[in-house]
């Protein structure tokens, strides 16, 4: 990548079209991709449809919408032209979408046909222009169409500084209050780059994104990266749900994927352990660290193939993967790799390639980049990651106090997550600083290590533990509708006569859902330091808030 002279997207655009003229670009599942020079056509024509829009260097541009080529197109034209990209998570409610547009002052919105329907209560006046993605009609403002025709070149050359705003990102994070997040073309670009050093990519590799666009670990890794080096991405045209992820993946036989912890939990606790214990004789032999291994080796062998047999880098990131899920995919010779970033970083901070990985580490610092534990505990050697680069963000949008509190004097960037370092220099992460639990006695109780054993528990979903009134209190999702089936299956006379006795058969649940929360309960403190016992154990009946990472939205618990 050296041969580019700067971080900037008015140069590298061109130089990439060019370079890899007649590979693929981008594309949906089982339809016909664009090439790189096809892209670059449409990216010019997209500026000409900007410029007479009248949409200037510095304007704000809100791209409201699912992946999909066309939001690539839109994002790489507003970059060259150094219009501020301001790309909003899909699951974004109309109260936070209204939020950012008048925070961000944003001129013109591009939404996706499926989420017009949100812009019913959505006012703004700041907005003159609403377009609509998929085929750049006009929704809302003064122009006459057509304004988007593939031939057409923009009248003007623009030059933008690679060091100024180029990206507001809103996180909604788990903390509650969502934030613009400042980034330049130099913070991304460099980051892909920083990325593109922890795993090798090449013009053949085939990347299905699966994560949105507006997320900064997908926009980063999962589109800059694959577009500096020549490769191709392919769009969803629906939600990654297994039916449409599983013959999008065998048709494709995607190199790359990235993904978050949840969706590989999902994997294995819905689909792999359930195989597993269904025969007497794997689930004897599941119980036994030497025979698991060979167990997990062979349904590693299985799951691999029905990822489409081709891939090599399984990306997971977003949030700590669960212990016993990584240990599954390490004896799967399954090829993942951990990252560790923020949206203020660009993302990536730490990184390991599938060949390389740790159990529970994530791995050393990506390169040209200073990472940090700020005042480490003498005793464990865990504190504050601090980084530092030419990935930081430039500060909170509008927000000079809250960047203060994150930035200090001489550049150094407070993540707020704990973190640890081993002899190697691989890092680990111990969880969100604002999530630690501070016990009577000074201990350090970390909620989520607590959460890893109760999630391991059968019929556990998901759970959250929180300190309420002094108390160390966990908050647990039971799977009801596997509970039901099991009851169903076993009572088989039973459930001929479900019509009466549906009433009978929700109290059994109920009553199955409570001795498995008393039995949970010994469960978790006979497995945790007598510190992080739990004290009260409360079902929580529907599955908790999440964000667009499937972090559950904590702030909402306490």
């Amino acid at each position: 990548m050296d041969h580019y002279n700067s971080f900037n997207f008015s140069e590298i655009i061109p130089a990439v079209v060019s370079k890899y003229a007649m590979n693929n670009a981008i594309g949906f599942i089982d339809e016909p991709s664009i090439t790189y020079t096809q892209m670059g056509k449409q990216i010019d024509a997209a500026m000409a449809m900007l410029e007479t829009m009248e949409i200037n260097s510095g304007d704000r541009v809100v791209i409201f919408s699912q992946n999909m080529p066309n939001w690539v197109i839109v994002y790489f034209a507003l970059q060259r032209m150094g219009v501020v990209a301001v790309p909003v998570l899909p699951d974004f409610n109309p109260h936070e979408l209204q939020n950012v547009l008048l925070h961000s002052e944003a001129k013109c919105m591009f939404v996706s046909e499926s989420l017009e329907y949100k812009l019913a209560e959505v006012k703004s006046e700041y907005l003159e222009i609403i377009v609509r993605l998929d085929n750049f009609s006009i929704l809302n403002g003064n122009l006459q169409e057509p304004v988007f025709a593939e031939n057409r070149q923009p009248q003007k050359t623009y030059s933008p500084n690679e060091n100024e705003l180029a990206i507001l990102l809103y996180t909604s994070g788990t903390t509650g209050d969502s934030k613009g997040v400042m980034l330049s073309q130099k913070n991304v670009i460099f980051n892909a780059i920083q990325s593109g050093n922890v795993q090798t990519i090449t013009e053949k590799d085939k990347f299905l994104s699966v994560l949105p666009l507006s997320h900064t670990y997908e926009n980063t890794i999962g589109l800059i990266l694959p577009i500096l080096h020549g490769a191709s991405i392919t769009y969803l045209r629906k939600p990654p749900t297994a039916s449409v992820l599983v013959p999008a993946m065998q048709k494709l036989k995607p190199t790359f994927m990235l993904t978050v912890p949840m969706i590989i939990e999902k994997v294995y606790r819905n689909s792999i352990l359930p195989k597993i214990q269904a025969k007497k004789i794997t689930n004897f032999l599941h119980q036994y660290k030497t025979t698991r291994k060979l167990i997990y080796f062979l349904a590693g062998k299985k799951l691999y193939q029905t990822f489409g047999g081709n891939l090599k880098f399984f990306g997971i990131g977003g949030a700590k993967l669960d212990g016993t899920v990584e240990q599954f995919l390490r004896d799967a010779k399954f090829p993942y790799a951990i990252g560790y970033g923020l949206t203020e970083t660009a993302p990536l901070l730490a990184g390991s390639n599938p060949p390389e990985t740790k159990l529970q580490a994530i791995g050393p610092k990506v390169i040209d980049c200073e990472l940090i534990i700020h005042n480490p505990d003498p005793i464990t050697g865990e504190g504050e990651i601090w980084a530092k680069g030419a990935n930081v963000m430039l500060g909170y949008y509008k927000n000079e106090a809250k960047t203060r509190e994150v930035m200090t004097e001489d550049g150094w960037f407070k993540t707020g997550d704990l973190g640890v370092y081993d002899k190697q220099g691989w890092l680990s992460h111990k969880g969100r600083l604002k999530n630690m639990i501070v016990g009577a006695n000074g201990e350090n109780i970390y909620p989520e290590e607590i959460e890893s054993v109760i999630n391991n528990f059968p019929y556990v979903i998901e759970s959250v533990v929180v300190e309420q009134k002094g108390k160390l209190v966990a908050m647990v999702h039971f799977n009801r509708e596997e509970l039901e089936q099991k009851f169903k299956n076993a009572t088989s006379d039973f459930a001929h006569r479900m019509d009466e006795k549906l009433e009978e058969f929700s109290q059994k649940v109920d009553v199955a859902i409570e001795e498995l929360s008393e039995e949970l309960h010994q469960y978790v403190n006979s497995r945790v330091n007598k510190y992080s016992r739990i004290q009260l154990l409360i079902v929580h009946p529907v599955p908790f808030q999440k964000t667009a990472t499937k972090k559950i939205k904590r702030y909402l618990y306490f």
